[in-house]
């Protein structure tokens, strides 16, 4: 009997180291996944951001073949670079690409730096387009809300009176050169760095490719960094939950401001960080005058890959360029949050629920934002 007991025992004891054991092996398990996800995530990151130098590269080797294309096209002065900036945003879908290859064109001759400023602006005026587009299937879908349209067409309004007196602000500094006395030169060190590692692969398309080839392959490279990267940083739509709730704490509009800020920073895409808004739109999670103070947020942040772009091309004057977007873009944002919010955010929402009221009033509208960049592509 004692024997059977000892036996009995003995197995009741293995089995609590047993039980014991699983969770230990559980969060070991569950640990080596986090590491395994990190590390891929960080190898990911480093694939985006060689494709992302290579592509500036060859960018700006390309350069010297765009100006007959961009001559065909009546590319000349800031109004003309306006609507190709913002045309071809809307043709990528995503403004960070266009404003990366201004800064490029720039850096090799093919635009002036007031060229260049606008087409950056213009990016950054087609960029929220794709939100809409977004809203737009999602209410095809048979999710007939409103809300999803709306935050595409908020984000688009915000946009454009925000971006437009910064347009004209910015090409005003630019002549006065009221920023100048601001100088960044990107140390020879990265730039031979750079070089060294990864300047073969735009020295092995100019050799093989006309100068607009490489320029074309600069922008897929481009692309496809961009593409990357998506895949790298957090999936925010995934975890829209978890963003529900830090919504719901952030309902003041300095908070949503910052919030904008810091998720375009963690994205490095205004496409991704305000398109995240319509689901949550749609499943009223946020109200449409949380969009405002986020997209004005968004739309600063959204300029730190450009500037990154600016640095690495190791150009002065792209450096002005970029800051001058940056400065006043956030200048005229700041100005309507703190001096005249009421009003913008009645004229805002207003405009809105009149575009969204009616089909026909949507057709207006996307005739309006589609018209405008070809006419300024066309004086």
């Amino acid at each position: 009997m004692a024997a059977g007991a000892t036996e009995r025992e003995a197995e009741l004891a293995a089995e609590a180291v047993g039980a014991d054991a699983a969770p230990a092996a559980r969060r070991r398990r569950a640990v080596a996944l986090q590491v395994a996800r990190g590390s891929a995530r960080v190898v990911t990151v480093a694939a985006g951001l060689a494709l992302f130098v290579i592509a500036l590269d060859a960018m700006k080797t390309g350069a010297a073949g765009a100006r007959p294309f961009l001559e065909r096209l009546d590319v000349g002065g800031p109004v003309n670079a306006v609507g190709f900036g913002w045309l071809f945003a809307y043709f990528v879908l995503s403004g960070s690409p266009v404003a990366a290859t201004s800064v490029s064109l720039l850096a090799g001759g093919a635009f002036t730096p007031e060229e260049s400023f606008a087409a950056i602006a213009g990016s950054r005026l087609g960029a929220s387009f794709i939100v809409l587009a977004v809203g737009f299937l999602l209410y095809l879908r048979g999710r007939r809300s409103p809300d999803g349209l709306a935050v595409g067409v908020i984000a688009l309004l915000v946009t454009y009176t925000t971006q437009g007196p910064a347009l004209f602000l910015g090409l005003l500094s630019l002549e006065r050169g009221w920023l100048d006395p601001v100088r960044f030169e990107t140390p020879a060190s990265v730039t031979s760095l750079a070089d060294a590692a990864l300047g073969w692969a735009s020295d092995a398309l100019s050799a093989r490719l006309p100068d607009l080839a490489v320029l074309g392959a600069g922008v897929l490279l481009l692309l496809a960094s961009f593409s990357v990267f998506d895949r790298a940083l957090p999936q925010l739509e995934a975890e829209a939950e978890g963003i529900r709730r830090v919504f719901r704490a952030l309902e003041r509009r300095p908070l949503m401001f910052i919030m904008g800020v810091l998720v375009t920073l963690t994205t490095m895409s205004v496409a991704l960080s305000v398109t995240v808004l319509v689901p949550l739109a749609l499943k009223g999670y946020i109200r449409r005058e949380h969009v405002i103070p986020y997209v004005m947020g968004a739309n600063i942040a959204t300029f730190i890959d450009t500037l990154a772009a600016a640095v690495l091309l190791g150009g002065s004057v792209a450096f002005i360029v970029v800051l001058n977007e940056m400065v006043w873009v956030a200048a005229v944002s700041l100005t309507i949050l703190i001096a005249a919010y009421g009003p913008y955010r009645g004229l805002v929402l207003g405009t809105a629920r009149w575009v969204t009221a009616r089909p026909t009033h949507m057709a207006v509208f996307l005739a309006s934002i589609v018209a405008v960049p070809l006419l300024l592509l066309a004086v």
